[in-house]
């Protein structure tokens, strides 16, 4: 059964260079396939679909991709592919979406998500989602918190408090704080301490509760927002966008609301979430072989396990390789170890300082 008051923002205007060489600028992650037909971005509007009708789906996206993305969701309609001038941030581009929303449904409640996250089990983050629009229509900001499975560095933390007591939820904490990406020793901590979780970006909330968030928090934010509020009916709609969204500052929805919002909570999910943040994560998403290796495309090795071989058209052949990662596109070849994943921003970053950008 679909929840009439619910809107969901699939949030889709990240370049995902840890996924280098394949996601790139004309081509970034959430409009890539990991192993299947679907798209990250098709697999993330299927897994809410069942909730919602497909009008009550916004996407924000940047200008570049904005076609990919229609291509990709069909099923929208085109004024809910949200545009963005240029990338500002995640609270910006919530706050742009809360005024398209607050228009049709100015009670409505706005559940935010990642267009380029992995999870297993459908059903059960659809349940979430349920129990979090429930916590919403209360009057909380709710947060879907993951059970950490290993002290990651990658991620924020959500430190939990005392529970809530919702028998229609289920369990359900208040929110003692949010914290950024801890270093390994603190990280550790938090997981054996058994009351955080991973910050999986994921909230929901009233539409009118986060716009007054953004009027208390983030009055510069607000301020902007009204001046384009005031133009949507109009026809200089995108002509008062393009002027205005330029001089917004860049901020994302964690330091500015999140970290200073009451009544928050979190809700605990065990769905097999993954971030797909990097080709070490990309390997734990989709199956392996006997020898734990991840392949896709032509290949041939020996002697070689635990090690991701991402393929092109061409033949990948590998001997005596051990936990590494290989990504063959049509003009580049990455190599290098798994737990080095991670640095393949800063590959990124140097080809950018180089001015290689024929390869970004």
């Amino acid at each position: 059964m679909t929840i009439a008051t619910l809107n969901i923002l699939i949030l889709a205007g990240g370049l995902g260079t840890r996924l280098w060489p394949s996601s790139r600028e004309h081509m970034p992650k959430h409009l890539l396939s990991l192993g299947g037909d679907r798209s990250l971005l098709r697999e993330t509007y299927l897994r809410i679909a069942p909730l919602v009708e497909p009008h009550q789906v916004y996407v924000a996206t940047a200008a570049a991709h904005a076609d990919q993305v229609r291509a990709h969701l069909p099923e929208l309609p085109p004024e809910n592919i949200l545009v963005e001038p240029m990338g500002k941030g995640t609270a910006p581009c919530i706050g742009l979406a809360a005024l398209h929303m607050r228009r049709k449904n100015p009670d409505g409640i706005m559940a935010s998500l990642h267009a380029d996250h992995g999870i297993s089990d459908a059903e059960g983050f659809r349940a979430a989602l349920r129990s979090a629009v429930v916590l919403a229509e209360q009057g909380y900001i709710a947060t879907l918190g993951i059970t950490p499975r290993w002290a990651e560095t990658g991620f924020g933390y959500i430190e939990r408090g005392h529970p809530l007591n919702d028998a229609e939820v289920g369990p359900a904490y208040h929110v003692v704080q949010f914290t950024e990406k801890p270093d390994a020793a603190r990280a550790q901590q938090f997981v054996e301490s058994g009351r955080y979780y991973w910050n999986s970006g994921i909230f929901v909330w009233r539409i009118s509760r986060i716009l007054d968030e953004m009027r208390n928090l983030l009055p510069d934010l607000c301020a902007a927002l009204d001046e384009i509020d005031g133009a949507l009916d109009r026809p200089d709609a995108q002509a008062v966008l393009e002027r205005v969204w330029p001089s917004i500052q860049p901020v994302t929805i964690d330091v500015g609301i999140m970290e200073k919002a009451r009544r928050v909570v979190v809700i605990p999910i065990s769905v097999g979430w993954n971030d797909v943040g990097s080709w070490k994560a990309v390997a734990e998403v989709v199956p392996a072989d006997e020898q734990g290796n991840v392949i896709v495309g032509e290949h041939v090795a020996l002697d070689t396990e635990g090690t991701l071989i991402w393929g092109g058209k061409r033949l990948v052949a590998a001997i005596g390789l051990k936990d590494m990662v290989i990504v063959d596109t049509e003009d580049v070849v990455l190599v290098c170890p798994k737990d080095r994943a991670q640095d393949v921003k800063t590959l990124v970053e140097m080809l950018r300082k180089g001015n290689k950008r024929q390869y970004l």
